[in-house]
């Protein structure tokens, strides 16, 4: 059953029938010279005789701007007063010559249609042919959508193009300021706010001198520094980031992030997905390069040891010289740092696995507890010992290393991945070329860019795998350079120095069951980073495993332990242990 319409269609806002339109004309136009004026007065002349000669049209009005920006709305005055009449109820039909016209940038054509359409208004574009309430309105902003993705992409591009240009300048692009730095918008320098440049060379300070990031931002916190915020509250997260800051060193690094897609505009750390632009030199530093290289070997090897191949974490600390330093001899774990009290004045820093102090003897039975200060002195003599190496056996031996570590093939095949990502992007450009042309049809097109960015992406990949190598190998050479600097020296050392034993010592083992089956719980190998070994002992003292102390689940008479820090992040906690004592 079908119910006749008994009523005509009115304007319900207005209560005015919608037999006559209320049409309006857009036009946008310059008026620089006589011929533009002329074109203007044209078109008002056109589109008012249009409208009027139509029985069923009420002219409203022509609305024109000047043609200073068609990618923007906000500077059309004329405009956004046709669009305030349409909200309003004033305008049933707006008639414009193209799309182009109406407005350059699609997206807000879309917009604006969209709106309008909401309202009860339609647009016609004249030369498209198009009326958006009359036409398939779905399928119209279909159409839309894709032409405004496909700008905004367009538009993307470019802008990235543009970034890209200033970042090779050495520009800096999306600085937002950092602690310790003014940011100069008018000629976007930075310059150094020493008030704030104290904070971060404390930062840099402690981290090489072994505390770590929480400690660090908490030190900052209870001695009144400030963020950039203008409050104290710093975090771990806040502190690493300094530390990884290559613009404190002076030197300044863009591309650290970029965006997937200019529509979801999700933005994501750069792993060598784009291109990265580093400039040395780039402004006045805060600390000294060497400074800042050291907080990074630091910070790298921390990281580097998160991951081992058990799966297990293996929390890198130096808050103490010997933290993750020191490797057991029978089960291979890590040693934990602890202090023994007696009841009397008497008081030893010690270092023993952890597997032992976590789960007692039955998991490392022959290690024992080794005073901290007998290995610092072993290392002194290991050290004095090669000290007394002559000058050019060492630096031979260096070299010797050096060239085992040299890999030039490395070298190699990063320049000859490099030259075909090059032509892979030459034909990219070729075919993109090409389908201006006409020369291929887009089914072709599409297929051979599938075929060139699938290629580009397993080269990239080998390209940062290389990288990846290439830099291992100049942290060797690094270290090694670093060793031979300090040994040629020939400085004989009267004590322990922290700095000489980080700089030269990989890490050294302690205790060892010989061949023989003798078992040493003091001997100390010392791997040097350059691969060589010494052998010392950490105590001349006779031992026994029935009688002496193992710091294990035993029976035994009462100690106090005082623990310090899980300092290699073993998962040690430090728990009551008893002491063996004679009968």
């Amino acid at each position: 059953m079908v119910r006749k319409a008994t009523k005509q269609a009115v304007n319900r806002r207005k209560g005015a029938h919608l037999s006559t339109l209320r049409v309006a004309a857009y036009a946008r136009v310059s008026t620089d010279s006589a011929e533009q004026l002329e074109s203007y007065q044209s078109q008002v002349k056109y589109y008012t005789e249009l409208i009027n000669s139509n029985p069923e049209w009420q002219f409203v009005g022509v609305y024109a701007d000047e043609a200073i920006t068609g990618t923007q709305t906000a500077k059309r005055d004329d405009f956004n007063r046709m669009i305030n009449d349409c909200v309003n109820g004033e305008i049933d039909l707006i008639i414009v010559k193209s799309i182009s016209r109406f407005a350059r940038n699609t997206v807000d054509t879309l917009t604006y249609v969209r709106s309008l359409k909401e309202k009860g208004v339609a647009v016609m574009f004249e030369e498209e042919n198009i009326n958006t309430l009359t036409m398939d309105g779905e399928l119209l902003l279909t159409i839309l959508s894709s032409v405004a993705q496909q700008e905004v992409q367009n538009i993307s591009e470019h802008v990235k193009l543009g970034l890209a240009m200033k970042m090779q300048r050495g520009e800096m692009v999306g600085f937002n300021g950092c602690l310790g730095y003014d940011y100069h918008k008018e000629d976007k320098t930075i310059t150094i706010n020493e008030k704030e440049a104290e904070a971060v060379r404390y930062i840099f300070n402690r981290y090489v001198e072994g505390a770590g990031g929480k400690i660090i931002a908490r030190e900052l916190k209870n001695l009144g520094y400030k963020t950039k915020r203008g409050d104290s509250n710093f975090s771990e997260h806040g502190v690493i980031g300094i530390i990884k800051n290559e613009k404190y060193k002076g030197d300044l690094l863009m591309g650290k992030t970029f965006t997937t897609d200019p529509i979801t505009k999700r933005r994501l750390d750069n792993m060598g997905e784009a291109d990265q632009y580093y400039t040395e030199n780039h402004h006045e530093a805060i600390v000294s390069r060497e400074l800042w290289d050291r907080a990074n070997e630091i910070l790298n090897k921390r990281k580097g040891s998160h991951s081992r191949s058990n799966g297990k974490r293996d929390k890198y600390s130096r808050q103490f010289s010997f933290s993750c330093m020191l490797k057991c001899g029978f089960c291979g774990g890590n040693l934990t740092r602890r202090t023994w009290n007696s009841r009397t004045d008497y008081k030893k820093v010690i270092w023993q696995c952890v597997k032992s102090t976590k789960h007692g003897k039955r998991e490392c039975p022959y290690c024992k507890g080794v005073p901290e200060a007998l290995i610092e002195e072993a290392f002194v003599r290991a050290y004095n010992v090669l000290c007394t190496y002559d000058g050019d056996f060492v630096d031979g031996f260096i070299e010797h290393v050096r060239a085992g570590l040299q890999d030039n093939d490395t070298e190699k095949e990063l320049k000859s991945v490099n030259k075909k990502i090059q032509r892979l992007k030459e034909r990219k450009s070729g075919l993109v070329d090409m389908r201006l042309d006409d020369k291929i049809d887009e089914e072709i097109y599409q297929m051979k860019i599938a075929e060139v960015n699938q290629k580009m992406d397993e080269l990239l990949l080998k390209k940062q795998s290389l990288k990846g190598k290439q830099k291992d190998q100049q942290d060797i050479n690094k270290r090694l350079s670093e060793f031979q600097k300090v040994i040629s020296k020939h400085e004989v050392l009267k004590k322990f120095d922290r700095h000489v034993f980080e700089s030269i010592i990989d890490r050294v083992i302690v205790g060892e069951k010989a061949e023989n089956g003798v078992i040493n719980p003091y001997k100390l190998k010392f791997i040097f980073k350059t691969g060589y070994e010494r052998d010392e002992v950490a105590s001349e003292q006779p031992f026994s495993f029935g009688n002496s102390c193992s710091n294990t689940h035993n029976d035994c008479g009462i100690i106090s332990p005082q623990g310090d820090n899980d300092t290699c992040g073993d998962g040690c906690q430090i728990i009551p242990q008893k002491r063996y004592t004679e009968n």
